[in-house]
């Protein structure tokens, strides 16, 4: 095995079990935030998108340490959009009196993520912008070469990446692009937990995260390589949540204090390894990005 290939799979290895983590994590900080502050819940919202700003502010201020900057925008984006995004839906949710979707009654869909499928016009209109602008998504790449103006957006001199911003604003698109989705093959009036369509996301997701790994594996740099671990987390997770959704297991990050052994083992593997790759000069940005970077820089 070569120094590069052993570089690849260490930075491939860690970056994705880093954001892995950070999944059931995120899930159990809004089911706690609900369950033990009540009536206070749109306080601790507040604070965690608070907190979530200032890791951004921090990410932007240390550019230059790209490990650092891009961790800071991926805890950031998770924090604000748990805090700010979802609690918000919550409280629309609430105040309207948005009863949940229930089946055989249990809660098959929580009222929030009713009023979040409302979302997906102004998803829609801010794709636009990522679709017209300078990124290395290469789904959006490729869109831009069918369409004739790639080279026209590359052109454009003085662009520097904020690596801390890219992350953020990607982490946000990302995770707020795939909830739409399963909301809309969930809708009973679209599609439903069992039709096709669903099978075809869970799957589909599955087999397209697996080909991303595959990929995640050979990057050289282990900034890139969280920033890519970061989709294909997410595209992972699309199977997770439907075999959640189909009772496949039992959801511990839903029931977080019946399973606080298994969240606390998580927080303190994420919080070590978080401490590894800041403080380890292995994980930061040596030489030139691996070529896989120069084209691509998400999913």
């Amino acid at each position: 095995m070569t120094a590069t290939t052993k570089v690849g799979l260490r930075n491939g290895f860690f970056s994705f079990l880093v954001v892995l983590l950070l999944m059931p994590i995120g899930h159990s900080i809004m089911v706690l935030n609900e369950v033990l502050l009540h009536e206070f819940m749109y306080w601790g919202a507040v604070g965690m998108g608070i907190v979530g700003l200032a890791m951004l502010v921090w990410g932007i201020k240390r550019n230059s340490h790209t490990t650092f900057a891009t961790l800071m925008g991926f805890l950031s984006a998770v924090l604000i959009w748990t805090g700010w995004v979802e609690f918000s839906f919550v409280w629309i949710a609430n105040k309207n009196n948005v009863s949940h979707l229930m089946v055989d009654g249990e809660i098959a869909t929580k009222a929030e993520y009713l009023v979040m499928l409302s979302s997906i016009g102004l998803l829609a209109t801010i794709t636009l912008y990522y679709l017209f602008s300078r990124n290395n998504c290469s789904m959006f790449v490729w869109l831009q070469r069918v369409l004739g103006f790639r080279k026209d957006i590359v052109s454009q001199s003085g662009f520097r990446k904020p690596f801390a911003v890219t992350t953020f604003s990607e982490t946000i698109m990302i995770i707020w692009f795939f909830y739409i989705l399963l909301l809309v093959v969930y809708d009973e009036q679209i599609a439903g937990d069992t039709h096709p369509a669903t099978h075809l996301v869970a799957w589909g997701s599955l087999i397209w995260s697996i080909y991303l790994i595959t990929r995640l594996f050979k990057i050289q740099t282990f900034d890139y390589a969280i920033r890519y671990a970061i989709p294909t987390v997410v595209i992972f997770w699309n199977f997770i949540e439907v075999m959640g959704r189909w009772n496949t297991f039992k959801e511990v990050w839903v029931h977080p204090l019946e399973h606080w052994v298994e969240l606390v083992l998580f927080t303190v593997l994420l919080a070590a390894l978080l401490t590894l790759f800041l403080s380890n000069r292995t994980f930061k940005r040596k030489g030139a990005r691996h070529s896989l970077e120069t084209d691509v820089d998400a999913v």
